[in-house]
């Protein structure tokens, strides 16, 4: 029984350590191909690392004014969409956490059930709902359609459940409103939760394509991701020069999950708990 128990975790950890190689290796790939010469790209069989690791694909994607802008836009975008998501979760995480109020749990069911809702059900009718405000390439169509987020909100109020009633009562009873108690208290204590909203809302709203591609006509107001078509198109089939540019639009999100990954694990755990 105990050699079959071993052999099991060999494998189990044979399969994990494949995983891991197969989801490396590409990123592996796009970062060294980035500090290439094109004859070291072309070059048969393929060149796992080069001799030298030469900048100038950086300096041409940096260079150009186009791109930088898209980063910037991405980096406004992301910002506003993250600073409002937090607010919108916390309020109403705690509105379904700690108030009371007729229909409050079958309200809450209902939002739950909006996580089955296709994204392109969502992105159509919310496209109208743009076009008919005359948002198209605003920083309002980027960040305001999206700042509810049902999973958010289902993390952090899950969270909220799990701190004691009798801190409640008690700041009730010294005077505190819910507006005070949720800042001084529940807050500070939910730290992990809303770290990992940050991280989790930051990561979607830079990825992001669809939405952007939709409501952006004007080059100017392009995010990273979006603006990283254009560029493809205009760098042509240079493929150093790409991965270049796919290196700087995925190294913020990969610095910002590796310090904060750990949020994300015991706010998962956490919330996943009770509710």
């Amino acid at each position: 029984m105990k050699e079959n128990g071993k052999t099991g975790k060999v494998l189990i950890y044979a399969a994990l350590i494949i995983g891991a190689v197969m989801m490396v290796v590409p990123f592996y790939w796009m970062i060294i191909t980035a500090f290439k010469t094109p004859e070291q790209v072309a070059q048969m069989p393929p060149i796992w690392w080069p001799t030298s690791f030469l900048t100038e694909n950086f300096e041409y994607v940096l260079s150009s004014g186009e791109f930088a802008r898209y980063i910037i836009n991405s980096i406004i975008v992301a910002v506003i969409s993250v600073s409002l998501t937090v607010l919108v979760t916390i309020l109403t995480a705690f509105a379904f956490s700690r108030l009371k109020f007729p229909g409050r749990d079958i309200i809450f069911s209902l939002f739950l059930g909006f996580m089955m809702v296709p994204f392109e059900l969502l992105a159509i009718t919310n496209y109208v709902t743009i076009v008919r405000l005359e948002w198209i390439d605003t920083y309002r169509a980027l960040t305001l359609p999206y700042i509810a987020n049902v999973l958010y909100i289902y993390i952090l109020r899950n969270f909220f459940l799990g701190i004691p009633d009798s801190l409640y009562w008690a700041a009730r009873i010294d005077g505190a409103s819910n507006f005070k108690y949720l800042w001084r208290i529940m807050v500070p204590i939910s730290k992990p939760a809303i770290i990992t909203i940050v991280l989790l809302n930051g990561i979607d709203s830079w990825n992001s394509f669809l939405w952007p591609m939709l409501v952006t006509n004007e080059p100017e107001m392009r995010t990273v991701t979006v603006g990283l078509t254009s560029f493809v198109q205009a760098a042509g089939v240079r493929y150093e020069r790409l991965m270049a540019a796919a290196f700087i639009v995925v190294i913020p999100m990969m610095i910002l999950f590796a310090f904060a990954r750990k949020y994300i694990i015991t706010a998962v755990a956490r919330g996943g708990i009770k509710g």
